[in-house]
């Protein structure tokens, strides 16, 4: 990939950023692959979910890293947050559960059944659950996923209480629920990826209303009243080169009026970013952002080749 130079700006105003593309500082020899999903503690330590061999990676705010964990707990990363108690809820579409982490890597609670997923398609949890939000009383949302298309409810001890959603495209059906976040209102909101909107609803999966004009989004992070939204490229032939349909992140208020954009229009360098699938913003409102770029490689761009060693999964976008 082309080295970055450091004052390279991104965004619109006043979502404007300085692109930090080699910043975390791995230890010899390792590597992330893809990085599904990222979060950020109270002391601003960044929590990288990955799919290499170790698969949550910790670093300090300059990219020192710290230590890491989950080498033989985790399958698949897919989607992590952190609590408003510091814990880990860490997504694993590839044993098709949610567990409750310590920052330490200590397991609290597990939610599905290791290797052992529901029909596809039934409605049951979970068959490859990909993300996890809270609600303000502690609850516990999942989306539920790749081959499901339910959002479950459960209590903060892991008790199922309700689920909706059903394979569609009219309002409150889904084609592959793929991020979930709330806000302080108790509102949750949905990446519906391929029907390529963001759904809201209340507690209770009464739906209210859809975020349109976006393009496959996959990432969710709400902050201050504010959604930042990670949204793939085309994955087919005849779209996978097209400009301005991703991938990007767009910046939405939680009335859906947006408000920027990372992309190539503002100041993006074609080939930055290939597959934007985790975001989280730290303290300092700075944004890191993990992408699949190993699957966006070997599956769309060049089919069947050996991605790069030198190919980026891991970028922090420093605040101006």
């Amino acid at each position: 990939m082309t080295a970055i130079s450091s004052d390279v700006i991104v965004g619109t105003p006043p979502y404007q950023y300085r692109l930090v593309a080699d910043w975390a500082k791995l230890p010899d020899g390792w590597s992330f692959t893809d990085v599904a999903a990222v979060a950020i503690d109270k002391a601003d330590r960044v929590y990288v979910f990955n799919r290499g061999e170790h698969p949550m990676m910790v670093f300090d705010r300059d990219g020192n890293f710290l230590r890491s964990w989950g080498e033989k707990l985790f399958k698949r990363a897919h989607g992590l947050h952190v609590g408003p108690d510091e814990a880990l809820y860490c997504t694993d579409d590839g044993d098709h559960t949610v567990r409750k982490c310590t920052l330490e890597g200590n397991v609290l609670l597990e939610i599905g059944i290791p290797g052992k997923p529901s029909p596809a398609m039934s409605g049951e949890p979970f068959n490859r659950c990909t993300h996890t939000a809270l609600s303000p009383q502690g609850d516990i949302y999942v989306s539920d996923g790749y081959a499901n298309a339910r959002v479950h409810k459960y209590s903060a001890s892991g008790k199922h209480i309700l689920s909706w959603g059903e394979v569609g495209s009219d309002p409150g059906e889904f084609n592959i629920p793929h991020n979930i976040v709330t806000d302080p209102q108790g509102w949750v909101y949905v990446a519906d990826r391929e029907n390529h909107r963001v759904q809201v609803f209340d507690g209770n999966g009464k739906y209210e209303t859809q975020w349109n004009n976006l393009h496959r989004p996959c990432g969710l992070f709400m902050q201050d009243g504010v959604c930042y939204i990670g949204e793939l490229p085309g994955h087919q032939k005849i779209n996978l080169a097209f400009k301005n349909l991703g991938p990007r992140v767009t910046i939405l208020k939680s009335n859906g009026e947006r408000v920027g954009r990372v992309d190539q229009r503002s100041g993006l360098p074609e080939g930055q970013m290939l597959a934007p699938h985790g975001i989280a913003l730290d303290s300092h409102g700075d944004m890191y952002v993990g992408e699949v770029s190993y699957t966006i490689w070997s599956n769309y761009v060049h089919p069947g080749e050996t991605p790069p060693k030198s190919l980026r999964s891991l970028q922090k976008l420093v605040r101006v």
